[in-house]
């Protein structure tokens, strides 16, 4: 095991990030100004000298933030490490451009999965419903706002 990355004596002006996936590396130590992810408990900020952090994400969407340039990606789940040295790793099970989701497929789903959790009869019909519900809510939010 490495050892921890030291802290630096002053706070960088970057936060350096890395953002993968199970099959790709979608961001590789990028500097930018700050990202926001969605954690389970609330949206989270992170910029340069953030404590050391790790926290679960939940669907929703994850920005990054490069001066006036914003880039959007909705996440399906996954963790965010945030070390002392300002790099933050986030790990996502899946993700998307925000900007490449269809609405009309979400309303669809959407839909879909709120049929299937009013009339599941089983403890694992209902779960598997609700968590496309929920998914499908996020997908619906993160395209308004």
């Amino acid at each position: 095991m490495k050892p921890r990355p030291p802290t630096p004596a002053s706070i960088p002006t970057k936060l350096t990030v890395n953002f993968v996936l199970p099959y790709k590396s979608e961001i590789d130590n990028k500097e930018v100004d700050m990202v926001i992810v969605p954690a389970t408990t609330g949206q989270m900020g992170v910029l340069p000298g953030h404590v050391a952090t790790i926290t679960e994400l939940k669907p929703g969407v994850l920005s990054v933030h490069e001066g006036n340039d914003v880039t959007k990606y909705f996440v399906s789940s996954g963790f965010a490490f945030v070390h002392a040295n300002s790099v933050a790793d986030i790990v996502a099970v899946e993700a998307v451009p925000v900007d490449q989701i269809d609405p009309s497929l979400v309303q669809k789903g959407l839909a879909e999965f709120t049929a299937k959790l009013g009339s599941a009869s089983t403890d694992l019909e209902k779960a598997e419903a609700q968590i496309g519900v929920d998914v499908h809510s996020a997908l619906n939010a993160a395209l308004a706002g």
